[in-house]
């Protein structure tokens, strides 16, 4: 019994940390089984950028090649399929970009091993500089894809304003996860004498022992899921899905960068309208930590996205499009129509 405790514990710590993995493949096998597929990509394959140090990134888009350009980076485990809900819509008024970050989806394997979020930042400028070297673009990112492009802010602050008009950051902190999403469970996952790669191995090692096991732990799932009230079957079982696709070396390689990460002194850099969206439920990165964002943000807004957890985009797809459309028209479309006016005007 204290070993099926201790177990069950561990479970609690890593399915918090870890995007709350766990809970999602215990509750899709709860729910009776394999769910109908979900997830579809936008149907252009741009095949592979070529990042700084020779990563080859997976990128896919849909919509007319001359509108305004919106990238989305997903977040940690995951992939571009995470944004089926929002890309189909969002691609009758604008260029929408998708990629698989490195090691993740159908992305290459980091070169070098470098799975650090600077790393991954560098990514989103390569991909915005293969995509759109010249046009300015709306950048959006989820959780790690979102920090990614804080980490892109820290770099390369020069792309904020010229290239970069505005910023989508969902799911999202600056720094603190560890003491502020996680909360008591720290102490679980990293004892004291313990370091955080050795904690990650440890919870790649039970992700891998909980997705082979055909063991019920469901009452674990309302504890470490991150998904709000409503969330479908088949969406849980679709990250769910994703999550026992993803490489070890995202775990363990991965995760230690993304919990000791702080960004808050490049967070100024974002020098345009930024929208920090959270949902209601997130218990990764709560509504506190949005807010903390939006104050250190130049140009932030806060929208809170009512019955979500932390992937919004999933649960809640026709609410963020909306408010991303909004975002996209005010900083691309807006500016782009009052130019040419402007032309027009001294033409005439």
């Amino acid at each position: 019994m204290k070993k099926r405790t201790a177990l069950v514990s561990a479970g609690v710590a890593a399915g918090a940390l870890a995007a709350g993995v766990v809970g999602r493949t215990l509750w899709k096998r709860h729910a009776g089984g394999p769910a109908g597929p979900i997830g579809a990509v936008p149907p252009e394959d741009l095949g592979r950028v070529a990042s700084f140090d020779g990563t080859q990134i997976a990128v896919r888009a849909a919509g007319d090649p001359a509108a305004p350009v919106v990238i989305l980076a997903h977040g940690f485990s995951l992939d571009a399929s995470v944004w089926c809900e929002v890309w189909p819509s969002l691609s009758r008024r604008f260029r929408v970009v998708t990629f698989d970050h490195r090691s993740h989806g159908a992305s290459g394997r980091a070169a070098n091993g470098d799975l650090s979020l600077r790393a991954m930042g560098r990514d989103v400028a390569a991909v915005l500089d293969a995509v759109s070297p010249e046009r300015p673009v709306v950048v959006v990112g989820h959780s790690m894809g979102a920090m990614a492009i804080l980490a892109m802010a820290e770099q390369r602050s020069e792309l904020f304003g010229p290239r970069v008009a505005g910023v989508g950051l969902m799911g999202a902190a600056s720094s603190d996860l560890l003491r502020g999403a996680m909360g008591s469970v720290t102490e679980l996952l990293r004892p004291r004498a313990g370091t955080l790669q050795a904690a990650a191995k440890r919870v790649d090692g039970l992700r891998r022992a909980v997705l082979a096991s055909p063991v019920d732990l469901s009452g674990v799932v309302a504890r470490v899921t991150q998904f709000g009230p409503d969330a479908s079957r088949e969406v849980v079982a679709h990250v769910a899905a994703l999550a026992q696709r993803t490489a070890s070396e995202v775990w363990t390689d991965a995760l230690p960068g993304l919990m000791e990460m702080d960004l808050r002194h490049a967070v100024p850099r974002i020098v345009v309208p930024a929208l920090v969206m959270v949902g209601e439920h997130d218990r990764v990165t709560p509504p506190a930590a949005a807010v903390a964002l939006v104050g250190q943000l130049p140009q932030g807004r806060l929208s809170v996205v009512e019955g979500a957890g932390h992937i919004p985009m999933l649960e809640h797809g026709a609410t963020v499009a909306l408010e991303l459309e909004a975002l996209a028209t005010e900083v691309l479309v807006r500016p782009a129509r009052k130019q040419r006016n402007r032309r027009s005007e001294g033409a005439a």
